[in-house]
């Protein structure tokens, strides 16, 4: 899905009154029903983590962590079913899954004297039951599961769904009998970073050359699509030459603006392919 800038900034705007829970996707697929909810959902986690960059400072000084953990400590104490960090987060719109860290850690250093190190505190919000303090442990895990933008829980959605768009990307092209090597094949041969597909035999889509793909199964912004390209695409062009990226969840069609200089934009899998003579740019 290409939206113009202009719609994009429209559904960015929306969604600035909205918090990361799992309710705000029914908002936004009711608002925008003709975008995809995995669209919707990319943008929103991209809008959502340049709100929290803005803001993340404020919620990290001491003042408010102790205010925080002070909070958490009274009413906790006062009923412990209700969500006292989901809600707390919510009220200062912070994620919870950063807000369930704050408040771990603080009660860490309480309960054990020092800073604990940060393996150990991913450990226990990825696996909340290794939290001594059996009210923290299920507060802790009510965050993790109502957080749709950070945490141990949609870092492994995230992680899941890249390798499955990856694994679309090798069937497609081998439906089309197109030889490539993958990332594994590449590091093997000992290329430390290289895109996602290196096709032996270059194709042409859409009048232009491609050696090289890379996935991306994301909404391509702004900010993302300008970080990927001076941290991955003009390297990979200046190694392999011009290049593909497929956006699976969409990207502003604007940013499609460097096709004549070797990269260009789709945000599906390519379905006017003509594979080219063997050229020189064996791997």
């Amino acid at each position: 899905m290409k939206l113009s800038r202009t719609e994009y900034k429209q559904i960015a705007k929306y969604m600035e009154r909205l918090r990361p829970t799992r309710q705000c996707m029914k908002m936004l697929k009711t608002k925008f029903p003709s975008q995809s909810q995995s669209t919707l959902l990319s943008i929103f986690s991209l809008e959502y983590q340049k709100r929290i960059k803005r803001t993340i400072s404020k919620h990290h000084t001491p003042e408010a962590i102790e205010n925080y953990y002070q909070r958490y400590l009274s009413e906790v104490k006062s009923d412990p079913t209700v969500p006292v960090l989901l809600d707390l987060a919510n009220e200062v719109d912070f994620s919870p899954s950063l807000m369930a860290r704050i408040i771990l850690e603080r009660y860490l250093q309480e309960h054990e004297g020092a800073v604990s190190a940060k393996p150990v505190i991913n450990s226990m919000l990825r696996e909340p039951s290794l939290i001594p303090d059996r009210h923290l442990a299920n507060q802790v895990y009510q965050c993790t599961i109502n957080d749709c933008c950070y945490g141990p829980l949609v870092d492994c959605i995230k992680h899941a769904i890249g390798q499955e768009h990856e694994i679309l990307l090798r069937d497609k092209l081998r439906e089309r009998n197109l030889s490539f090597l993958d990332e594994n094949q590449l590091r093997v041969k000992g290329y430390d970073k290289t895109p996602d597909i290196i096709l032996e035999v270059p194709i042409a889509v859409e009048g232009h050359i491609v050696h090289w793909i890379e996935s991306k199964a994301s909404f391509g912004d702004d900010n993302s699509h300008r970080s990927y390209l001076n941290d991955q695409f003009w390297s990979y062009w200046n190694r392999f030459g011009p290049g593909l990226v497929i956006y699976w969840h969409g990207f502003i069609e604007e940013l499609d603006c460097h096709r004549e200089r070797g990269i260009l934009l789709k945000d599906c899998f390519p379905s006017d392919i003509v594979t080219l003579c063997h050229s020189a740019c064996q791997i």
